[in-house]
């Protein structure tokens, strides 16, 4: 193969490849496009939800927390020092799901906390089918707002209840992730101990859909 075949070739392979990375489909897993600010636009890491396995989307609203915008103070954390904090879980409601769904996980995730492994500051497992919203406080502990059956993870701050949003001080941006997981049995073999990584791990074969909403928010 000469010189001028050789570069034909690989002008050819580039080509080729930016055609299929600009045509490849969006992954199922993407949030809904969020509303611009300032910390949004600057800032932009991998979902860490695309690295799972593909699964349908559906949709996700608060009245508490907006995709795309800074965590509000009172979702924040009092308890790790923020000040004003007060640590009180947003509203959610869902919709869409599959047909299939027999019960939903709820969590919050910061996979940018200084850890290694990120933080999971919220964990509600065993949701019903059919509760389809959480009222704002309902990961408060002894709230007896979370459906009969529904039960708190201690995630990694060590305690069954929501943990709000913490961002270091000048570690920037950090993007945390209030997740539906949509499942396809009634509930899951887990206590109040279980890890939100192991939790991951059983729900995964079980999963069947996922909404998200992304609140980047710094210090």
């Amino acid at each position: 193969m000469n010189r001028s075949t050789v570069l034909k070739w690989a002008a050819t392979v580039v080509l080729g490849l930016g055609l299929t990375t600009a045509c490849a489909p969006a992954e199922a897993n993407s949030a809904a496009p969020a509303p611009a600010s300032a910390d949004a636009a600057q800032h932009s890491r991998p979902n860490p939800y695309q690295f799972l396995p593909r699964t349908r989307s559906f949709s996700l609203t608060s009245d508490t927390v907006r995709n795309g915008q800074s965590m509000p103070i009172d979702q924040r954390s009092g308890i790790f020092g923020v000040p004003g904090g007060k640590d009180i879980s947003p509203q959610l409601s869902w919709s869409g799901y599959p047909a299939g769904a027999k019960s939903f996980v709820v969590s919050m995730y910061d996979p940018e906390a200084p850890t290694g492994s990120g933080f999971w500051h919220w964990v509600v497992a065993n949701i019903p089918a059919t509760t389809t919203s959480l009222p704002i406080g309902a990961g408060t502990p002894d709230s007896h707002q979370l459906p009969a059956g529904a039960i708190q993870l201690n995630g990694d701050a060590g305690t069954p209840r929501y943990i709000g949003a913490a961002p270091p001080a000048g570690s920037g941006v950090h993007d945390y992730y209030l997740t539906v997981t949509a499942l396809d049995v009634p509930s899951v073999d887990v206590t109040a101990a279980t890890s939100g990584a192991l939790l991951g791990f059983t729900i995964d074969s079980h999963t069947i859909g996922r909404a998200t909403l992304i609140s980047p928010t710094r210090a």
